[in-house]
Parts: C-alpha cells; structure tokens; sequence
C-alpha cells in the first residue's frame, strides 16, 4: 500500500518580508531522489507505456519564447512535476552553465506557494508547511524561516532568460509527493552484524522502484550514522544500468572494484537486500553479479529469496507478541481477556513493583520497585519451582539488584540483551545500561540531565527515545545508540527533537512503537480527553497506516513493532484496540497496574 504524507493542519499563512540567499541543505550521503530520465524495467508495463506507480502521468512543457522571468521559474516548477521522473525538460530552464552544473541533492515539499514574483535579475518564490529530504529521501524536517524564500537569478541567453543559480533541490507540492512517493526503509546491518536496523526514506513509486532501492544502498549510511550502523556492500559499486524485474527476479548487476565475500559476508550481503527488496511487491527474488561475477552462497546457489534472512529481524529474531503486566503486584502474561501469572518468582511472590520489561528472547525480567529506587533481574520462568512448606519462595535466590536510583523509569531491553535504564535524580537523568558482561552510564547530549518522563529503545538497539518535560511543553525526542563490534554501547548521539503534529497537546502522557520506524505518541488534551497520534522516528508524518484518535480517560500506551501486534490504549474503563475499527474497551482485569510488550 503506497504510504503518503498525512496533512499537517498547520497554519498556512506564508511569512511576510524579503528573506534573501539561495536554500542550503545540510545533506549527507545517501540514496537519491531520481534525478534523470528513468530507466524503464522489465515487465512493469505494456509496450510502450511507461509505469507511473498508479498516479497520473504528467509531461513536462518546455520553456516557450518570450516567457518573463516569473514566468521562467513558474515553468522550471511545472516542470520538476513531470512524472514518471525526468529532468530533461526542467533543465531547458537553466542557462547552458547551470544545465551541466545543477544536480539535486535533496527535495522540498511545500504545502502552499505564492506566485514567483521579481524582476529581470532575480526571482524569489515563497513557500509554506514546507519540509525538506535529504539525497537519499531522508525526512529532514521543517524548513526554517530563513529557508522558506527559495531564491532564483536569471540571465538573458539567445534573447531569453534562463535561470542561472538556484537552490539545490527538487521542489514538488505536498500533494503531488504524497500521491507518487513510498515511506519505505533501507536496511544496514549494526556493528555487531546481529540484527538489521532500518533507516526511512521516500522513493518514487515508479518503474525505477527496484532500482532505487539498491542504490540507496549502495551509498551506504553516511556519516553521522558511523558506528550506528554499517553496510556490508563495498563503496564504489555503482548499478550498471537498472534493475529489471521478469517473473518476480530482479536481476542486480553491479559495478566497480570488490573483494570476494567470504561465506559470512555474503549471508549478510544478500540479507540486507532481502529485507530492502521485500517491500516491492513485484519481487520474490533476486540474483546479484559484480563486474559479471555472479555471488553464489557456500551451496553454490545464485537466486536469493527476498524472505532470506530472517535471524537479522529488527523486532528480534522469533520474539512473542505476549503483554506483560503487573496484577495485584504478580507479574502476569498473554493477551488482553486472558492474563495469567507466569511460570517464576515474580509470578508468585509480590514484591512491591511499579513497572516491569521482559527481554526479547522471553528469558528475563526486569522489573523496578514501587517507590523507584531499585531495579531487580530475575528469570521469567523456574521451569516449576514453587514455595517450600511455609518457608520463603526458593525463587527469590535468583532475584538480584541491578540498579539502585532515585526515581527509575519503566526498564526497556534491545535484541543485545542490554537493559537500559533511567534515573530521575536531583540533577536531572542518568542513562544507564547493563550487558551480561559490561555496563556503564552514557551521556546522551540532549537527554542527560534534563527531565525526563518516558524511555523507549528500539529493538534493533539503534534508536533511544525520550520525552524531556519542559515548562512551557513537553518535547520527543530521538537519539542513535553507537554500537561495538562486541554489542558494547560505544556512545550515543545527540537527541534530535521530533516534531508532532495534527495539533497536539504540550503534554505527552505515553510513547510506545507502533512498528520499527513510527511512534504512537499520547497528548493530553485536558483532565479527561487525550490524543493519539503516529508520527515517524525521523519526524516524518505517520502516513497511512498512522494512528489519530481521541479518547477519554486514556493514560498510558502498550505497542510493539512485532507486525501484526495491536496498539493499546489503557483507559479507565479498559483497553481500547487503537488498530481496530470499533474501538468499544475490552474489559481489562481488575488489579492490572501496568502492562506492555517485552522489550
């Protein structure tokens, strides 16, 4: 299903006053937007029709004689809409200089746009609920006030004028990017090599898909993500052409200079296009050569299924979809009309507890005491070890103190077992984390010291999510976790406020995953009505699949990017399904203190 935009209700009024200078994009490396004619492949259409991706095709008009200038850069915008993708047109715009010379490096979406105004020199068009992506069709967020001018200076050429410096960029409406672009991820694998951890991005949806998609790629990561995340193709490689697609094999074709794969490097080489190329529908499968050479597995097989590579999921290789709670201060499980006390010591003896974080491989619990100044470790289950006559539960030998703290938030566990923790103490949080073998508290610049109410961690390990309580508001906020080879936490970066849209509140009373890149975000609307609402953990919008709902009494959220698994929303009268239709409360057990995914 093509995913779009979802429209911002923001205000539309565009800024008055003359704001000069040509847009700068800040960008890293990356997949880019088509920016050349498209490459048609095999079996996406009839003779002769090219494949638009289910939107209307558009033909760009050239430039026509004695257009003026305002009239010049109103045809160049016209023309960047031509769809499927070419850019040939648009650049019958551009003075000779700037034809060999301007390549897009990123886009810009706007919601509104005045007419270019100005005169022979320069021509100014003022954009509003504008928004910018990066070469690869990473979400960058809003432009800032200084951006929202996008700046254009003509030239006369053979007696007509012609557009000579520019901004960087595509620069396409809103409702023409939503109808013909996908959210869809590229996956890298970690430093560990354990896990794939997706990173969003918008690709046309055209007869260049496939395509697309391997070159994203192919240009890896990018800086600012080292040690993030890493990429097991080879820099250099290039797409020799296109990537045609006949009966459901697309065909890869490679190249540039590349070392020979030892088996390892090739299972991770062909999971990390598996997972990339399963989000075209059209494909099944797929062969891979490099300068001619075909890459085979140690079984000698050259034809990999896109489903290939399931140990590397980012939601964590076989992992249940079960709730977790606590009732009566038992830890329970299951589903929503049937939670039971687990088969372990905290399935039998209350120990005073306020939150509980079951690990993903379902083996240990975390759980942090009622006043928030302990952290306890304990397995799930003791495969039926039980109370002795009247004396104290064996279980509890194997219940150790993690941590002890001020005010500890809800634990959260990554696919590297690592449990991470927050304290709340006199001088704002503490970010900690406990491997099996090391520990340690990282400074995460943004989040560190501040006040913070709610922690999430990716289960991919990539990703930590915050809210940072604030005078005037709340803030969400998103920073990346620098992995070792080993699955030592290296460092994090600087957390990244996310925008939320659709007119939410300034208080955030709960975050959970709605699936591996968005977030279901719970605002206050007053003391008895809250919002939810899905927003992208790059700040895009949330898309069609997205969550918006109001509800009353709502206090907390349970998600998980397990496919399939539904969003709640605990509520005073019980859960309501946030992924259902009818979303009437299912009766939640009476005693239930708190509840959740593992993870």
């Amino acid at each position: 299903m093509r995913s779009g935009l979802r429209s911002r209700r923001v205000a539309r009024t565009l800024r008055a006053g003359a704001v000069t200078g040509v847009l700068a994009l800040a960008l890293a490396g990356c997949v880019s937007l088509p920016v050349a004619g498209p490459v048609v492949e095999v079996e996406r259409q009839s003779a002769g029709e090219a494949d638009t991706g289910g939107a209307a095709a558009i033909d760009a008009r050239p430039p026509q004689d004695g257009q003026s200038p305002p009239e010049v850069v109103k045809g160049f915008l016209d023309a960047m809409q031509a769809w499927p993708t070419e850019l040939a047109t648009a650049k019958e715009f551009l003075s000779s200089e700037a034809r060999t010379t301007w390549n897009p490096q990123g886009t810009i979406v706007y919601e509104d746009a005045l007419p270019p105004a100005g005169g022979a020199g320069r021509v100014e068009l003022r954009v509003g609920g504008a928004d910018r992506l990066d070469a690869r069709g990473a979400w960058l967020g809003a432009l800032s006030a200084e951006e929202d001018s996008l700046a254009f200076r003509l030239v006369l050429e053979e007696g007509e004028y012609r557009i000579a410096d520019l901004p960087p960029a595509l620069v396409v409406p809103t409702t023409w990017f939503e109808q013909r672009y996908r959210q869809v991820a590229l996956y890298f694998p970690d430093p560990t090599g354990t896990v794939l951890v997706p990173e969003p991005v918008f690709v046309g949806d055209d007869s260049t898909f496939a395509s697309t998609l391997v070159s994203g790629l192919l240009r890896g990561p990018g800086p600012r993500l080292r040690g993030v995340v890493s990429s097991q193709l080879p820099s250099g490689l290039r797409v020799d052409l296109s990537v045609p697609v006949t009966d459901g094999t697309a065909a890869i074709s490679l190249t540039g200079d590349a070392s020979a794969f030892t088996p390892a490097d090739t299972e991770l080489l062909v999971s990390q296009l598996a997972w990339t190329l399963r989000q075209d529908p059209d494909i099944d499968a797929f062969t891979l050569d490099i300068d001619g050479r075909a890459v085979r597995t140690a079984q000698g097989a050259t034809r990999f299924s896109v489903q290939a590579g399931d140990r590397l999921d980012p939601v964590g290789f076989q992992s249940d979809s079960l709730l977790y709670g606590l009732r009566d201060g038992l830890l329970v499980a299951g589903t929503p009309g049937s939670l039971e006390p687990v088969d372990g010591v905290l399935g039998r003896v209350p120990l005073g507890l306020r939150s509980v974080s079951v690990d993903l491989a379902s083996d240990q619990v975390a759980a942090v005491s009622d006043g928030g100044t302990t952290a306890y470790l304990a397995p799930l289950s003791d495969a039926g070890a039980g109370a002795t006559d009247g004396g104290e539960d064996p279980g509890l030998a194997d219940v150790a103190t993690v941590a002890t703290g001020t005010d500890l938030l809800p634990p959260a566990w990554d696919v590297h077992d690592r449990l991470w923790l927050v304290d709340r103490t006199p001088l704002g949080a503490v970010v900690q984390w406990y491997g099996e073998e090391r520990s340690g508290v990282v400074e995460v610049p943004g989040v560190s010291g501040q006040q913070v109410s709610e922690l999430l961690v990716s289960r991919d390990g990539s990703r930590l999510v915050v809210v940072v309580r604030g005078p005037r508001g709340d803030s969400l906020r998103v920073a990346r976790i620098r992995t070792d080879a080993e699955g030592g936490v290296a460092g994090v970066t600087r957390a990244r406020a996310v925008a939320i849209e659709d007119g939410a509140s300034r208080r955030i009373r709960d975050v959970a995953w709605n699936s591996t890149t968005t977030l279901a975000v719970l605002n206050r609307l007053t003391d008895v009505s809250a919002k939810v609402v899905t927003v992208g953990v790059d700040g895009s919008p949330g898309g069609l699949d997205g969550i918006t709902t109001t509800l009353s009494g709502a206090t907390a959220l349970a998600g998980s990017p397990v496919p399939g698994a539904r969003v709640y929303a605990v509520t005073d009268s019980g859960l309501a399904d946030l992924n259902a239709t009818v979303r009437g409360p299912r009766v939640l057990d009476e005693g239930v203190s708190y509840l959740d995914y593992a993870g």
